[in-house]
Formats: structure tokens, C-alpha cells, sequence
């Protein structure tokens, strides 16, 4: 039944963004924040596109079974602020192995401030990630909060003569159970093949020793950090759409150094001017 939740819901994303008149910028990390996978990119959701513009995504992890909704406003081609409910499974050890209940939510709002630049995107961020709520039996036992502060640069450039844009983060990551980490993650967005596919596909890679949450079911950096790869397929860039609508489908192999954390997720992004 979730997954069928889930796959209706990719299906009314590109219904959704079909009748609109789109570009494609950044897609959306899992959390939310305009990015690659994990990690966040130095500008918003719309960049310096338009003052105001409105983003709508979603993931699913096939193999942990978690749907993750997210949203995200841009404002006056500096601030972003998003927002993202992760749907994971009761815990194991709480109703057993074959557990198919969804009430064990994470929230994670986030804010991303852009910098003036001429060719490097910088932006400071953060986010406050409320984990483990949902279970009324069990939340104040297990209900708490971490927070995240990190520094993004994105500059482009040439890779293999075929364009690209890397992506260096620093940050640091507070959390209620005592303790704190530095956080580092880069990755870059290649376009791929750009005398062929044009400007549509894009093969994105990112590694970071951080998740998009401190509490995740997919994408588990705990163990030796976290590599991503997949392809972006960027909709938007078609011609009569650019600059107006984003719509991005992800094909993505996540966490592919460890088992059991290794997946595959499936995402989309779509999003509009509103100025």
C-alpha cells in the first residue's frame, strides 16, 4: 500500500509539472535542501533566477521501503528554506521483523542563506532535525533533536570537456544524545554527454561523512561515510521551459560502500516561478 502511496505520488509530480512551463535548476537533496543527494549545493533552489519560487520533491528508498516529502520556498535570489517528513518503519525490536506500520517520522527544517559571488556559489546553512516522533508509546524515551551549520561552495568548470559543477562542504552537527561532529562532503554534478543528450542528463556523485539526517534509514554515513551515484534526469532544461519550471527525475545508487545500508532510491523535483 506504501509503495503504491509512493509510486502515485511520482506519477502526480509529473502530471503536476507536464501542465507547467518549467526550468530545471537544482535538484533537491533527500532532506530538502537544494543539492545532489546528501550533500547541499552554495545556492538555492532557484538561484538567481527568479525573487520568488516554489519547489516540491520526493524519494523512495526501495530497499528500507521510506517515503520522504519535501518543500521548498526561495526568496529574493538569496534565502531558501525547506522543509522534509521522513516516513520510516516502527523499529524492529518494537513490533518485529514484518513491521509495515509507518509511524516513526522525522522532520528536518532547513534554511540555506546564498552569498554574493561572481562565479563561486557560496552559502551558509543549516537545519533542525526533529527525530523519532510518532510514536506516542515510546517518544519521550526516543524522540530528539539535532541540528546541522555548514559553509557550501559550487563552482563550475570542465570535466572530461563536458560540463560540471563541484560542490565542497564544511560544517557541523549537534545532537541532543551529547556530542557533536565536523562534517565534510563534496560531489559533483557532470553534465553528461552534452553533444548527444544535450543538456539532460547529468551523472551526480556526491560523498560525505554525514546523511541528510542524523536518524536515517537510507543513506548511512555511520559506518565509512556515504558514496551516492546516479543520474538526474533534467526535464526542464527542454528549450520552451527553461527558466520557468524545474522537474528533475533522480535514478540514484545510494550508500554504495556498505552492506546492509547499499540501496536504490528513486526521486523528483519539480518546482515553478511564482514571481
Amino acid at each position: 500500500m506504501n509503495i503504491r502511496r509512493a509510486a502515485l505520488a511520482l506519477l502526480f509530480l509529473g502530471a503536476l509539472s507536464a501542465a507547467l512551463h518549467a526550468q530545471s535548476l537544482d535538484g533537491m537533496t533527500f532532506n530538502g535542501a537544494a543539492g545532489l543527494y546528501a550533500v547541499p549545493t552554495g545556492s538555492t533552489g532557484w538561484g538567481r533566477v527568479t525573487d520568488l519560487g516554489f519547489d516540491l520533491g520526493i524519494s523512495y528508498d526501495f530497499i528500507n521501503k521510506n517515503p520522504i516529502l519535501k518543500a521548498g520556498f526561495s526568496f529574493f535570489k538569496l534565502v531558501e528554506i525547506t522543509v522534509a517528513e521522513d516516513f520510516q518503519r516502527e523499529a524492529a525490536w518494537i513490533s518485529g521483523p514484518d513491521t509495515k506500520r509507518y509511524n516513526n517520522y522525522d522532520t528536518i527544517i532547513g534554511v540555506k542563506l546564498q552569498l554574493p559571488a561572481s562565479k563561486t556559489a557560496i552559502a551558509l546553512g543549516g537545519n533542525l532535525q526533529l527525530l523519532n516522533h510518532g510514536q506516542k508509546d515510546h517518544d519521550e524515551l526516543y524522540s530528539w533533536r539535532a541540528g546541522q551549520v555548514y559553509l557550501a561552495a559550487t563552482y563550475a568548470g570542465l570535466l572530461f570537456n563536458m560540463p560540471a559543477e563541484t560542490t565542497l562542504v564544511l560544517g557541523y552537527t549537534f545532537y541532543e544524545r551529547s556530542g557533536s561532529s565536523i562534517d565534510y562532503g563534496m560531489g559533483f554534478d557532470l553534465v553528461l554527454l552534452p553533444s548527444v543528450f544535450q543538456r539532460y542528463i547529468h551523472w551526480i556523485t556526491d560523498f560525505s561523512n554525514f546523511s541528510y539526517s542524523m536518524d536515517p534509514q537510507g543513506i548511512n554515513a555511520l559506518h565509512r561515510g556515504s558514496l551516492n551515484t546516479g543520474l538526474r534526469l533534467d526535464l526542464g532544461a527542454v528549450p520552451p521551459l527553461a527558466n520557468r519550471v524545474k522537474f528533475t527525475i533522480d535514478i540514484a545508487a545510494v550508500d554504495i560502500f556498505d552492506d546492509p545500508d547499499r540501496s536504490f532510491a528513486l526521486g523528483a523535483a519539480f518546482g515553478f516561478r511564482l514571481r
